[in-house]
């Protein structure tokens, strides 16, 4: 695969990875945080399988970055482009975690229905804590670490226009301060966590794009810039 083919497709794997993680909470999120969240997982079976498959295809997406990128990585940095590998892979595996809480956790709801016994409340509360911990938390950590080690990278080498990569260098280091936030005891919906987060989204948004119209500089134009 070329390099700007390459480009583009890591761009597209972006979006892929981005967009249907956002829309995911954003479907997800009336029925979760719903006082009676197991009954309300059983009355909308539809909208939660449509929140889990938005979740996947971010796990997919986010390994799928990881596997493009690599090889581009690696001419500069064998070290550098198998810790990004790594960060990644452990996040695709730590969101599909959570997945596959929420997925027990539309199970039980089918079984159990809306009579929600307490031996079912204990364990759907369990499920739930665990999806959220490990699609808000622990994923992230692997993610700004992976966000950190390709940026400077970026920014090194001058791959991207610098303004670019510096930007996803501080939004990936925000990114990592927010999980200390949150392992320090702040709530999952922090306004605070919430704000930190959002400039990697957008960052990631326009690194994308540019992947996608301008791809990678060529060695020519870094050694112009």
């Amino acid at each position: 695969m070329g390099d700007r083919h390459a480009a583009r497709v890591a761009g597209a794997l972006f979006i892929a990875a981005t967009v249907p993680f956002s829309i995911s909470v954003g479907v997800l999120a009336p029925v979760l945080e719903s006082p009676d969240f197991l009954a309300a997982v059983a009355g909308h079976p539809a909208r939660v399988s449509a929140g889990i498959l938005l979740e996947l295809t971010n796990h997919v997406a986010v390994v799928g970055i990881a596997v493009v990128l690599y090889p581009i990585l690696r001419r500069d940095s064998e070290r550098l482009a198998l810790g990004y590998v790594v960060a990644r892979s452990i996040e695709g595996a730590l969101f599909a975690v959570g997945t596959t809480n929420l997925i027990s956790l539309k199970a039980l709801s089918d079984r159990v229905g809306a009579t929600n016994p307490s031996g079912a409340e204990a364990l759907s509360s369990t499920l739930l804590a665990a999806h959220d911990w490990n699609q808000v938390t622990l994923p992230f950590v692997a993610f700004a670490l992976g966000t950190l080690l390709l940026n400077y990278h970026l920014f090194r080498r001058k791959l991207v226009p610098r303004w670019i990569s510096g930007w996803g260098f501080i939004a990936g280091a925000s990114i990592l301060l927010a999980r200390v936030l949150l392992l320090g005891g702040a709530p999952l919906t922090s306004p605070i966590v919430t704000a930190m987060d959002a400039p990697i989204f957008a960052q990631e948004m326009v690194f994308a794009v540019w992947l996608i119209v301008r791809g990678f500089a060529e060695p020519t134009e870094r050694e112009a810039t």
